[in-house]
């Protein structure tokens, strides 16, 4: 797992703090940024005296494969911090989620990435034994067997509180997928159980930065239900008000532990894998960057194929990969979605399903100190 943006191979906290300045940018940006966890919101302060369930913490890369080709993922209600801080339209809030956790990892939402290589199969524990739902999980793109489709209405096998159920996931199809929850899953995908799964295939070269990257948008009322508030959910007539990357929305997003920026240094290759986790279509759009679609759903796009774009539409559970170079002048450019009102927190501008492609080189500076203000990281 990287320490530093995004979840893949990006920078360590060593790295970040050296390109940033360190003590510069605390000074100009810890002194005076609120803290989500050390000043909360009165309605927060109240939420905590009612829940003590645990926050979630972001997605972590799982190689499988360094753990005997076998993965145990629990059920987990967290709460969930978007954007704690007062600022940009914040705070927004998830206050109950069911999140999935890796072994003895925190709940994260989106669940953690979970990676093998070509020909390394799976053994995945669905451990709902603290459960009081009944789940299960169904991953896209690989071939499997009847019985391990993760479907309960057509192979019969719900895990119901209490229980365990292993499935025997087979890595034969290379590319980045999805799973998630497939028991009552309007409601459990919008409660936050879905995750990346990734196969690299055989002989794989892995690009100079390699990210991973969720889009989702929420109708916040079935969080907010499930948590005692008095809010009412209905799937046939959702009401999506939240729009998160990687489960933050922006300036969170940009916050580099806790959000998902794309960090990077001039001239290098980068190759980012996106996964649409909710059920809206999303045109994500990078500012002065050129990419090529080089993978969609596990299928590798032909070279014939490809050709330069700066936009790329996800549909609900597509799988996109892109690559592009980090070839513009150093600096901060956004990465968002086109739908321009989901870049949003509630009725402010800008927030939202924004993130952003960051030029090391750039975190000195003092626009960047601002930007970590409102995403209240202190360095």
């Amino acid at each position: 797992m990287t320490d530093i943006g995004a979840p893949g191979d990006g920078p360590s906290r060593r790295d970040f703090l050296k390109a940033t300045g360190a003590g510069g940018l605390a000074a100009a940006a810890g002194c005076t940024a609120p803290s989500g966890r050390d000043q909360p919101t009165t309605r927060q302060r109240a939420m905590q005296s009612q829940n003590a369930l645990p926050t979630t913490s972001p997605p972590e890369v799982v190689n499988v494969n360094e753990q005997g080709g076998k993965v145990t993922l629990k059920t987990q209600p967290a709460k969930h911090e978007v954007h704690p801080l007062d600022t940009m339209g914040g705070p927004v809030e998830l206050p109950k989620v069911w999140a999935f956790q890796a072994d003895d990892r925190d709940p994260s939402v989106p669940g953690p990435i979970l990676r093998t290589t070509e020909g390394e199969d799976m053994e995945v524990t669905l451990d709902n034994t603290g459960g009081k739902r009944p789940h299960t999980v169904h991953f896209h793109g690989v071939q499997k067997t009847w019985k391990n489709d993760g479907v309960p209405t057509t192979t019969g096998i719900t895990v119901k509180p209490g229980e365990k159920h292993t499935y025997q996931i087979p890595a034969n199809v290379p590319g980045t997928h999805l799973y998630h929850c497939h028991f009552q899953t309007p409601r459990h995908i919008e409660m936050g159980m879905f995750g990346i799964f990734r196969v690299d295939p055989k002989g794989y070269e892995p690009a100079d930065r390699e990210y991973f990257m969720t889009v989702k948008e929420w109708d916040s009322s079935l969080s907010r239900m499930m948590a005692g508030e008095s809010a009412s959910y209905n799937p046939r007539k959702r009401n999506p008000d939240v729009f998160t990357v990687n489960g933050k929305s922006a300036p969170r997003t940009l916050h580099p532990e806790d959000g998902s920026p794309i960090i990077v240094k001039q001239g290098e290759s980068v190759r980012l894998h996106m996964v649409n986790g909710g059920y809206m279509s999303h045109p994500m759009h990078i500012h002065n960057h050129r990419f090529q679609r080089v993978e969609k759903d596990g299928g590798v796009v032909p070279e014939a194929a490809r050709h330069d774009m700066d936009v790329t539409n996800i549909a609900p559970a597509e799988r996109h990969t892109i690559e592009f170079t980090a070839d513009a002048e150093p600096g901060i450019y956004l990465m968002h979605c086109h739908k321009v009102n989901h870049v949003m927190n509630g009725r402010s501008y800008p927030g939202g399903m924004l993130n952003g492609v960051v030029y090391e080189s750039a975190m000195d500076t003092d626009i960047f100190a601002q930007l970590m203000e409102y995403a209240g990281y202190e360095g």
